[in-house]
């Protein structure tokens, strides 16, 4: 706390302020600062405020060991003090000795008598003060279940009772019930009354939250697999990272330990590591280790106990270490309490837990499904084939590299093989002319090296490692393979810079590399047949790379002119994979250039030929490309033929030695024109997770927020979420390492989806800190502009106006810059709406600010003939004008804007877009005039003839709130 209040009014006001926070250290801390500046006024009110917020601090904040204490001081105030609380301070503290009985079932270290001494009093003071003692026996109830006494007598004592205006709220007291019939072995009859929390027809604070964490195991054990998805994703998002939570993140994680999420579970004990050392309740500590270890456990019995675990502060875990710690602290919890209580139910319960078998093999949970191989450090793809590699190490070399001459995808194997051969202390190079030299192998193994790091897009590495191949082919005495080493290390790889002159740039450094590339060729001799192949191919593919950049149709003569050059030599030479590589370049030039028809003619005579004479491991690749042509040429039904059987050709190969991530995107497309959206969707994350195992962090993360925004645009808003929640919390993403940009996006969607998903509190701090970092994005002051006008639009949601307003000031000021017409231009009507509708006239004046300055937006864009894509700007104003007097009681003057946008609008026609906005235009204008202006004979004459007009236009959907309207205005007279 910056300053400490000064008079009761500021002490109020910082009270306010503190409640806003969310609950932890922070607003712990504030509480107790402004509970001493309390102190300091001669005033017992205020005491008494600052003092019941310190105490939901503490329970809250998962401090049951201070909270009693303050209620202490609060209890001692109402004694000496009672006409100081009114009736809403005096319902408030009997309301709280609910928490204390809470606070003291949770300390160990509480005698069993003080807790039953406590319930007493509070039976006392409720007698006493003429209240209902439902609630005396709620707590009476669960202290019985806490000890594992019979809890039948207890159980009817309360749930015969009526409740009172002190009763916990519906929401918590239905959790109390389901949970005494899921202690009883009846899962369905728990479900059936955890029924209207589940279903978000009662909350609270801690509710649907706490009831879901209970009901996951009982929903999978009825087959309820979707419910228990759906409610796990929603459910474990309220309550991550809340130590007041712990024990409802625990059963999230043993859910994930017995559906087959182990990966997830150790990514959501990441994401709360914080609860090891910030939970200071005893028993939400022991529900929280218990649920940890079933899924330590779990994943060590899977033969992970070394993988990397998040856990205690001040030291680093392995899964069996954690695993070992945790078991040791949660057994000697629960032995505390059952020492207290004198039975063994806490050390039963536990001990159940963890002896649960796996419910379900397998249950994805979300659009992320990764194994606890994905999650191994520096963990290589498990291959779907692998080839058989020779046992003799001569035979392995050899073997290697006719293969690498060949082209085949199984060379990659024998290469991983060789080089763990040679990294062992005890390797020996054969002693064979045939195998060479060792320096020889070393470059073969760099230039592997090489052509891995350019398949990662690392295209500065990969340059230098050929250099470096080159150099040592020269010192082993093979010339052509250093000359064929270093033409690879010519080819200028990645994107252009931003714009024309990146792009210049790029085609005169690949206009270089082809001339280099041929001097090369002309200056080495002795090349063996498949060298110079491939140095051919390198040529073609510089100027082809050249016209994919320029787009220069100049440019597309010259790369066909080097692809016949390869294609006559492979063929004189019968080099089979140096021949489908000619023609699928060919066909790509083809498609490149423009001129689909042509590509498409030379895929299907390239796909016969590789069906009659191989070589096989091409196919994937050209069904690939027709796949992408056919898109091309509108035909998503053949492209997602091709695609699909692409994939399944690709199978048969090892995994990495075919761009499956890039098919997977490639099908994504089409099944989006094929209106599949959800395969699309299931495709954009096999891409994603494909591109994120081989390296290509940038372009998987790409993939990812495709897949986030396809999500949330289905509605699917809690997939969403847990999917960006998943990627945000990726290392580098944390360390800042990867595109700030493309984190940005992430967030941005994020934000979206919490909007969507109606957390409008967590959504308003996400567009908030957007807006502001994006404010320095000077390179990108459309995007800012955006990103304010949301934020802008959040807030005002919120009933934040000032704030509002600031967030669109910032967004006009960027829009100067960068011109978003139509897009602030509905922001500012927007804010107007959302003003006059929560405000009435009061907000009249700011909202018609707004509207100025969206019509100065209508103004610019008619400058620069700019069309709107969706409605005009002009109408859309007009009609907001009408709409926002309405709300401020201003009747005439919207009728008379309503009337102005009828003109602007026009007659509507056959176009249901804009027969739409002329019915809602029509429909408010007769609402206006005949409700709220008292005239429904020419409100009835309007609407008539609106509906006459619709109808004989066949708009008959869009007649009938106009109908509905006109009858009841005929109702009314």
């Amino acid at each position: 706390m910056p300053t400490a209040p000064q008079n009761t009014d500021e002490l109020y006001q910082a009270l306010q302020e503190n409640d806003r926070r969310p609950y932890g250290r922070t607003r712990t801390v504030t509480a107790e600062e402004l509970v001493d500046a309390a102190e300091q006024f001669a005033e017992p009110v205020p005491l008494v405020h600052a003092l019941l917020e310190l105490q939901e601090a503490y329970t809250y904040g998962s401090e049951p060991r201070k909270s009693p204490v303050v209620f202490a001081r609060l209890l001692t105030l109402f004694e000496e003090q009672p006409d100081v609380f009114d009736e809403r301070l005096r319902h408030t503290l009997f309301w709280r000795f609910k928490w204390v009985a809470n606070a003291l079932r949770a300390l160990p270290e509480m005698p069993l008598a003080s807790l039953r001494q406590w319930l007493t009093e509070m039976r006392d003071r409720y007698e006493k003060a003429g209240l209902g003692l439902q609630p005396y026996y709620g707590q009476a109830y669960q202290l019985a279940a806490h000890v594992g006494e019979d809890t039948t007598l207890a159980y009817e004592l309360w749930a015969s009772r009526a409740r009172t205006r002190l009763s916990d709220c519906e929401a918590c007291e239905i959790c109390e019930r389901a949970l005494y019939h899921l202690a009883a072995g009846d899962d369905e009859r728990a479900l059936r009354t955890w029924e209207p929390v589940l279903t978000g027809k009662e909350s609270c604070q801690e509710e649907p939250a706490r009831s879901v964490s209970y009901a996951l195991l009982p929903l999978l054990r009825t087959g309820r697999t979707d419910q228990a998805r759906e409610v796990h994703l929603a459910g474990y998002r309220a309550c991550r990272r809340n130590p007041s939570m712990s024990g409802e993140v625990g059963r999230h994680l043993e859910f994930c330990a017995l559906t087959g999420n182990e990966a997830r579970g150790l990514e959501l004990l990441a994401e709360n590591r914080n609860l090891f050392d910030e939970v200071d309740s005893p028993l939400d500590l022991l529900s929280f280790l218990t649920g940890a270890e079933v899924l330590l456990q779990r994943v060590e019995l899977l033969g992970h106990g070394e993988l990397p675990a998040a856990g205690y502060a001040g030291r680093t875990w392995t899964v069996a270490g954690l695993r070992a710690e945790v078991h040791g602290r949660a057994d000697d919890l629960a032995a505390r309490f059952d020492a207290r209580n004198g039975t063994t139910a806490h050390t039963d319960r536990r001990e159940a837990r963890l002896d649960r078998a796996p419910l379900l093999d397998a249950l994805e949970l979300t659009l992320r499904t990764r194994g606890l191989d994905d999650v191994a450090p520096a963990a290589a793809p498990v291959p779907r084939a692998t080839a058989a590699v020779p046992e003799s190490l001569p035979e392995l070399i050899l073997r290697a590299r006719a293969l690498e001459e060949q082209g085949h995808p199984d060379a990659t194997a024998c290469w991983a093989r060789l080089r763990t051969l040679v990294a062992a202390p005890d390797y020996v190079h054969p002693d064979d002319p045939a195998v060479g030299p060792f320096v020889q192998l070393r470059a073969d193994l760099l230039e592997d090296e090489a052509s891995r790091a350019g398949d990662k897009e690392a295209f500065d590495e990969a340059a230098a490692l050929y250099e470096k191949a080159a150099s040592l082919y020269d010192e082993a005495g093979a010339p052509g393979h250093a000359a064929l080493a270093r033409a690879c290390a010519l080819i200028p790889a990645g994107e252009p810079a931003e714009g024309a002159d990146g792009a210049e740039a790029k085609t005169a450094e690949l206009t270089a590399a082809h001339a280099a590339l041929v001097r090369l060729h002309e200056e080495t001799p002795g090349f063996a047949p498949y060298q110079e192949a491939r140095v051919l191919r390198l040529r073609a593919t510089a100027l082809g790379l050249r016209l994919q950049t320029s787009r220069n149709e100049e440019h597309t003569a010259p790369v066909l002119a080097e692809t016949d050059l390869l294609l006559d030599f492979a063929t004189r030479h019968d080099i089979a994979a140096q021949i489908s590589g000619a023609l699928l370049l060919r066909a790509s030039t083809y498609a490149i250039s423009g001129d689909l028809p042509a590509a498409l003619t030379e895929t299907d005579a390239l796909l016969d030929r590789l069906r009659a004479h191989g070589p096989a491991w091409h196919l994937p690749r050209t069904l690939g490309l027709r796949g992408r042509i056919q898109l091309g040429l509108k035909d998503a039904q053949a492209a997602h033929a091709d695609l699909a059987e692409s994939l399944r050709v690709a199978a048969e190969w090892p995994a990495g030695t075919i761009d499956t991530a890039r098919l997977q995107g490639d099908l994504a497309e089409a099944c989006m024109h094929l209106g599949r959206p959800d395969e699309a969707l299931r495709h954009l994350t096999r891409s994603a997770e494909l591109e994120l195992r081989h390296g290509s962090r940038t372009d998987a993360f790409h993939s990812y927020s495709n897949a986030a925004r396809l999500s949330l645009d289905l509605g699917r808003i809690e997939d969403c979420i847990a999917l960006l929640d998943s990627l945000l919390t990726e290392p580098d993403v944390a360390a800042g390492e990867l595109d700030d940009r493309l984190v940005a996006q992430l967030r941005l969607t994020r934000a979206r989806a919490l909007h969507a998903g109606e957390d409008l509190k967590a959504a308003t701090v996400e567009f908030a800190a957007l807006a502001a970092e994006s404010a320095d994005w000077d390179d990108d002051p459309g995007s800012h502009a955006m990103i304010a006008a949301e934020t802008a639009v959040i807030l005002a949601q919120s009933g934040e106006f000032g704030r509002a307003r600031e967030a669109a000031d910032q967004a006009l000021a960027a829009h100067v810059r960068a011109p978003r017409y139509e897009q602030l231009s509905s922001c500012l009507r927007e804010l107007a709406r959302l003003q006059a509708q929560q405000q009435g006239s009061e907000g009249l004046a700011d909202a018609l600010a707004y509207l100025e300055d969206a019509g100065g937006i209508a103004d610019e864009a008619r400058a620069a003939e700019y069309e709107a894509r969706g409605r005009s700007l002009d109408s859309a104003l007009a009609y907001e004008h009408g709409r926002v007097n309405a709300f401020a009681g201003e009747y005439e003057t919207a009728l008379a804007a309503l009337d102005e946008a009828l003109v602007l609008l026009g007659e509507t026609g056959p176009d249901e877009d804009h027969a739409d906005e002329w019915a809602e235009c029509v429909r408010l204008a007769g609402a206006v005039e005949g409700i709220y202006l008292e005239r429904p004979a020419p409100a009835l004459t309007r609407l008539d003839a609106a509906v006459s007009r619709l109808t004989a236009l066949g708009h008959t959907e869009e007649t009938e709130e106009l109908v509905s309207l006109a009858a009841r205005l005929r109702d009314q007279g």
